[in-house]
């Protein structure tokens, strides 16, 4: 078992040992057919490993080991795949296209598709709800209005109002179970119906929510358990259990990541960048080699380029 990337690099120095591991991973080291999900023991290997040919009667397609995950269709090497997997999950703060295409030997653009695919692993696919006592707050991402384009500042006008700079942000809700779970959700609007509807749909109603003072919080006592509402504008912060301040250091850590490595990041993607912070914040328990094998065992769905960018 390796215990960092220069181990890992050399216990899977090649495609074939790359293929072998992910098998052992994705299937428990016996083949099984992602079209019809059967093996029945009528798996059959071809061209010399590389690929395999399902035996069943209804089926006969050929496959790999790659199909059906994000490493499907891809020139990229296992080998490179594995160190771009390895670096990104390890990375407390991720890591910036650039550095990864210098670090792994592939082009710019090579690298943005490779982080994206990445990030689809570390999506939540199974909805879960948030139960105990949730710290609930919202964020916004972007950069000041004195620092963008002509075009943006000038009906912006002489005096940049704080509702003119929120209008130029993209909102970002924040759910942390204590001691549990972290979602980071992308919102449109911040407004009541939104923000109470974000909660509902992502926290149990027997859960305890605390939230900063803002009134569009308020009726939450009447769809859960409880609702704790910490004042920042009477100085309190505090309150006993009841605080906001966790929902608050992880909203540092992501503008920290996305200023300090990403520099800028699209309203499109915003929602990729936090699956991948929130991934890495869920498993910070974990040791950097843990998280990789957890990582291996996500890998299955598939993100082609078209989907990605919207382009037919």
């Amino acid at each position: 078992m390796f215990n960092n990337l220069r181990e890992l690099i050399t216990s899977m120095p090649d495609e074939k040992a790359c293929r072998d591991y992910l098998i052992k991973e994705r299937w428990n080291g016996v083949v099984i057919c992602p079209y019809c999900g059967l093996n029945e023991g009528k798996v059959y290997v071809i061209e010399g490993g590389k690929r395999f040919k399902c035996g069943h009667n209804k089926c006969y397609k050929k496959f790999s080991v790659t199909v059906g995950t994000i490493f499907e269709d891809s020139n990229i090497p296992l080998t490179k795949w594995f160190m771009a997997l390895y670096i990104l999950s390890a990375h407390k703060k991720g890591i910036s296209i650039f550095q990864l295409a210098k670090d792994i030997g592939c082009t710019q653009k090579t690298g943005w598709f490779i982080l994206h695919r990445i990030r689809e692993m570390m999506r939540q696919k199974v909805a879960t709800k948030l139960n105990n006592l949730v710290e609930v707050d919202e964020t916004y991402i972007g950069g000041k209005i004195s620092n963008k384009h002509v075009k943006v500042r000038k009906p912006a006008g002489r005096k940049r109002h704080e509702r003119v700079e929120l209008k130029n942000k993209a909102a970002v809700m924040g759910l942390l179970e204590r001691n549990g779970e972290l979602k980071l959700v992308t919102i449109d609007k911040t407004d009541k119906e939104t923000l109470q509807g974000t909660v509902t749909q992502h926290v149990s109603n027997e859960a305890v929510v605390v939230t900063d003072g803002l009134l569009d919080y308020r009726s939450l006592k009447d769809s859960f358990k409880g609702h704790e509402a910490v004042v920042h504008d009477n100085d309190e912060f505090v309150r006993g259990i009841y605080h906001t301040n966790s929902i608050e250091g992880v909203f540092s850590l992501l503008k920290r990541g996305i200023i300090g490595i990403y520099h800028q990041v699209s309203p499109k993607h915003l929602s990729r960048y936090c699956d991948e912070f929130s991934y890495r914040y869920n498993s910070r328990d974990m040791k950097d080699k843990h998280r990789f094998v957890l990582s291996v065992q996500r890998i299955e769905g598939r993100l082609d380029y078209k989907t990605l960018t919207g382009k037919k």
